[in-house]
């Protein structure tokens, strides 16, 4: 998808930081992206590679002590991340929707979900309640909630996993956002009923013409779901470029052994490849590239220099092996 001159959101050399009696842990460490309007941006690793991180700076809702150290995230031009918390929280809901892993945390259990949806309608346009309700019902409408007029006024509890999500989503729709920040949103839910919610997803911002940020492990969601792909390892960016030469022509060790470890539906593949060892601890993250531990092509300059995103094929990788760095760097590969 060719990019406008414009993009919806621009995060620019981001840091996140956790002070602790030890020292400073360094979370998210100088990464930038920025998703166009209407695209669906996956951002995919193991845990602890500071996916989830990365949307929550995004929607302003860092846990303490965490906070932003560098860096800037600007939503249609205007910078975000600096603003007082009563104005960003103006901005959350109405430009920037959320999506979360488990809908029993982003839904009030003391409350109706037509009580959470017309609410959260009327705080942020401003409609009388009768058409707030009629957008309500629409909204379940859409997102496939049968007898929406009925359900309306049940309490979360009384929905199905996978129904209690599609009320999340429409929740997070409905202040009709400009980006949505979906968060593993089909972690929770049984593989059948992840397929509905993703097509779900994909199809609804699609309509409403919404950026999606969407965080997961899983390849096969950012396969079926995305535009373009960025892959992150312990707190950086180390791949990202259009989906399919990503997934077919991975140019990072880290993102071909996260494709190798999908099962093959046609049988090719005798054993699933297995990235060795674990992510570093924030405490122990190695010199150079971060991944070189763990990495089988590993050459000296991997655990001395650390690379920058440069291009590499189709893609942008972080890798001295990267055809970018061995072409500009004769000499380097042993």
């Amino acid at each position: 998808m060719p990019a406008p001159s414009a993009p919806l959101l621009e995060v620019r050399n981001l840091r996140v930081e956790f002070p602790t009696r030890r020292g400073t842990l360094r979370a998210i460490d100088d990464i930038s992206f920025n998703i166009a309007p209407g695209e669906v941006l996956g951002v995919v690793g193991e845990s602890g590679a500071g996916k989830s991180l990365t949307g929550a700076a995004i929607i302003g809702l860092l846990e303490p002590p965490g906070r932003i150290a560098g860096g800037e995230i600007l939503l249609e031009g205007q910078r975000i991340d600096n603003l007082p918390h009563e104005q960003l929280r103006a901005i959350r809901g109405r430009k920037i929707g959320a999506i979360f892993q488990d809908p029993l945390t982003s839904l009030n259990p003391l409350y109706t979900v037509g009580r959470q949806l017309t609410e959260t309608i009327q705080t942020h346009l401003g409609v009388s309640s009768q058409e707030a309700r009629a957008r309500a019902i629409r909204l379940l409408q859409e997102t496939g909630i049968p007898a929406a007029e009925a359900r309306i006024d049940q309490y979360p509890h009384q929905f199905s996993g996978g129904m209690r999500q599609r009320v999340v989503i429409a929740l997070a729709l409905a202040a009709e956002p400009k980006l949505i920040v979906a968060d593993e949103p089909t972690t929770a839910l049984d593989v059948s009923i992840q397929a509905q919610i993703i097509a779900l997803l994909k199809r609804l911002c699609h309509e409403h013409g919404a950026a999606v940020m969407l965080v997961t492990h899983d390849m096969g969601v950012i396969a079926e779901t995305c535009d373009r792909v960025a892959v992150m390892y312990a707190g950086r960016i180390v791949e990202v470029g259009p989906v399919h030469d990503v997934i077919h022509a991975p140019a990072h060790p880290y993102t071909a052994g996260l494709m190798g470890s999908i099962p093959s539906m046609d049988g090719e593949r005798d054993r699933l490849l297995q990235i060795e060892g674990a992510m570093p601890r924030l405490t122990a993250i190695p010199p150079g590239c971060a991944f070189h531990p763990r990495c089988p092509q590993a050459v000296e300059r991997c655990r001395v220099e650390r690379p920058e995103l440069e291009p590499a094929g189709a893609t942008r990788a972080a890798c001295w092996l990267a055809p970018a760095h061995t072409t500009s760097s004769a000499g380097v590969v042993a």
